[in-house]
């Protein structure tokens, strides 16, 4: 009786190591999971092309559930499973994306609380400088880089500085380079 409750007890910290092993503390805004392609948890990317399969799950034999029309639009990607990327886009749609189908080039879409306001663009990060453009909700710009609550973005037509808390496709305190 004895030796039966001692082999129990060594299962069961054996078994409680390997589990507390694989299960991670709680999660915070600026934390990340790293994954199998070495990259991590969740992070923004771009598309690559005008044509896009969404797929319900992370293989071919899954239907196309929508599919996106606009190469360079930002989306995040949230989950990997093998070469397949589950990603989230600024409306919060969800799905299955081949990763040869995605970029790693930083853009963003400007966000606005009523899709009739426009953003300022600045000359500089500096919301006293001159107005460069106004952006209407919805516009894509190439991310160029990121810091101190500014973001240096391009597209056709503007280049300037915007508030970083206009842009989906950059989390809030991100720096990018």
């Amino acid at each position: 009786m004895m030796l039966a409750l001692r082999r129990f007890c060594s299962v069961m910290v054996v078994a409680s190591s390997v589990l507390s092993a694989s299960v991670s503390s709680g999660f915070s805004a600026k934390d990340s999971t790293v994954t199998s392609s070495g990259l991590p948890l969740p992070r923004y990317v771009s598309l690559k092309s005008d044509h896009v399969n969404v797929r319900a799950g992370p293989t071919k034999d899954n239907d196309v559930a929508w599919v996106y029309t606009r190469s360079g639009l930002p989306v995040e990607i949230t989950a990997e499973f093998e070469n397949w990327r589950r990603v989230r886009d600024s409306e919060g749609s969800e799905g299955w994306v081949y990763h040869s189908l995605l970029s790693g080039r930083r853009t963003a879409v400007i966000t606005m609380k009523s899709k009739d306001d426009l953003a300022s663009l600045y000359e500089r990060a500096d919301p006293t400088s001159e107005v460069a453009a106004r952006l209407q909700a919805g516009v894509v710009a190439q991310v160029k880089r990121c810091a101190a609550g500014w973001c240096h973005v391009i597209g056709v037509g503007f280049d300037g500085w915007i508030e970083q808390q206009r842009l989906w496709g950059v989390y809030a305190d991100e720096k990018v380079d």
